[in-house]
């Protein structure tokens, strides 16, 4: 590295940030970029460690380990640091096919593996990354570049989130000619309706849909596959099909009165926020002057707390069954894994600057629903909970008089998806897994469908935009070598 002792002299710096009390009056990014010195000094903390776990993009029981699409971080790093961007570029692109995803809504394990979090705050390698790719943008370095030859396959993707997505590009670049179904109006699956705009502006979601679509892949929007077009007719049209189409089987919470007006799932009222703000309409779910309460403790529900405050609500809790996470690492939480420790994310910080509290609420089960003579949700029953090993297997147990009455007009259930929509897997035969996901063969992405693939959330389940990449760009590769065995095999009969 250029500087060796970078890491010694200078601080972590995060990316800036809006401010909390005045980002919430209007649904642009939060986070701002970094200056050309102070991304200089960023890159110089990138040690000589000779074995960079931040990249090893590993899995290790249910944790993550580095990057894991293998980002060539120090290698970008040290050529930001020489103010090389075009070439530090030209190494992101070898690995990541959308860093201007990655670079904002990624949870970047690739930091909580980075040898410098060992004891000290780890390389700012997210917003590196993010600054690479937009000065690409910025200077013009990124421009559509369709294959030169054909092979005369054709792919079918359903399903245009980060999976499909990365898998068409790849497709496309070795020569097939991919198209993309999409039943929604607009391209980009979960980075389109499923991330909210203060995290992943919309506009740049469709800067990179429009460069593959100016890269010759075919986009059918509006196209539900068994309503719009039959499975056989797809089947019978494309050499291949990869089904992309994501977790979206919303988990449900089987209470009393669950059916109450008022009670919507996580995902249904963002997507139908951003659609909303895409369209110029009104919100059709508002929390506009309401008590909002938000069942589920990851990041879904924190996207539904911001949803909230930008909607005027009057007031939001987010309740969570476990309980708050330590500040430090435990020891069964050791480097290199990703660090289950307390922090404050951006939902979390605008809540607390607004209503000078946390809105988190910590191992706490929801019991029924209340409502009004018209079915309207006016309150829901709590308990606090704790967690004990009884025989060697944890229980959670209620704790008695710990019921507590909450005043709500708006539930929102985040806890989380089972897995694809069941009528899609019946239409195509497709084998689940005891999980509800897509079958797959053992170390393949071949479905028990001969030439039909899986990927992404509808194979692996609920996970990261980053693990989708991965999963896209794999079977990517997989496909292209059952296409161009079919070729050999034509060609030899």
């Amino acid at each position: 590295m250029s500087k060796v002792k970078g890491f010694l002299t200078y601080p972590r710096k995060k990316n800036p940030e809006r401010n909390p009390l005045t980002r919430t009056k209007d649904w642009g990014e939060y986070t701002l970029r970094h200056s050309e010195k102070d991304m200089k000094e960023q890159s110089a903390r990138c040690m000589d460690c000779g074995t960079p776990f931040c990249h090893t993009g590993a899995e290790w029981g249910r944790s993550a380990i580095g990057c894991p699409i293998n980002n060539l971080i120090p290698e970008f790093n040290e050529l930001v640091y020489q103010g090389k961007w075009k070439q530090a570029l030209a190494r992101l692109d070898e690995t990541n096919n959308f860093p201007e995803f990655t670079g904002r809504v990624c949870p970047a394990p690739c930091e909580g593996s980075c040898t410098l979090a060992i004891n000290s705050d780890p390389v700012t390698i997210k917003s590196i990354e993010n600054e690479i790719i937009e000065r690409g943008f910025d200077n013009g370095w990124v421009q559509p570049e369709p294959p030169t030859h054909r092979t005369g396959k054709k792919v079918a993707i359903v399903g245009s989130g980060p999976a499909g997505l990365a898998a068409a590009d790849q497709l496309n670049k070795a020569g097939h000619w991919v198209t993309v179904f999409e039943r929604d109006d607009r391209a980009g699956g979960l980075l389109m309706y499923g991330i909210p705009n203060m995290k992943l502006e919309k506009e740049t979601v469709e800067r990179r849909v429009n460069l593959l679509k100016e890269e010759e892949i075919e986009f059918k929007l509006n196209t539900e596959i068994g309503v719009d077009i039959s499975r056989e007719q797809l089947t019978k049209d494309y050499d291949a099909v990869i089904v992309c189409t994501g977790a979206q089987q919303p988990r449900d919470l089987p209470i009393e009165k669950r059916e109450s007006k008022g009670v919507h799932f996580a995902m249904d009222y963002l997507t139908r926020s951003t659609k909303a703000l895409n369209d110029g309409s009104e919100f059709p779910i508002s929390a506009e002057g309401k008590d909002v309460i938000v069942i589920g403790g990851g990041d879904t529900g924190a996207d539904c707390v911001a949803t909230a405050l930008r909607q005027n609500c009057k007031s939001v809790v987010q309740f969570g069954k476990h309980p708050e996470q330590p500040k430090d690492r435990t020891d069964d939480n050791p480097w290199p894994h990703f660090p289950l420790t307390f922090s404050l994310e951006y939902a979390y910080e605008e809540a607390y600057k607004k209503y000078k509290k946390d809105p988190r609420e910590y191992e706490i089960l929801t019991k029924r629903f209340e409502t009004s003579d018209d079915g309207s949700l006016k309150s829901l029953q709590t308990v606090q909970v704790k967690k004990e090993l009884v025989d060697g297997e944890i229980i959670t147990k209620e704790i008695p008089g710990t019921e507590k009455e909450w005043d709500t007009q708006l539930v929102l259930i985040a806890i989380g998806f089972t897995g694809p929509e069941k009528d899609f897997l019946d239409q195509f035969n497709l084998k689940n897994t005891d999980r509800g996901l897509i079958w797959t063969k053992k170390s393949s992405y071949m479905t028990n469908q001969e030439g039909v693939f899986a990927a992404g959330d509808a194979r692996r389940g609920q996970s990261l935009v980053v693990w989708a990449i991965r999963e896209g760009r794999e079977v990517a590769d997989e496909c292209h070598s059952f296409l161009m065995n079919q070729h050999k095999a034509a060609y030899i009969s």
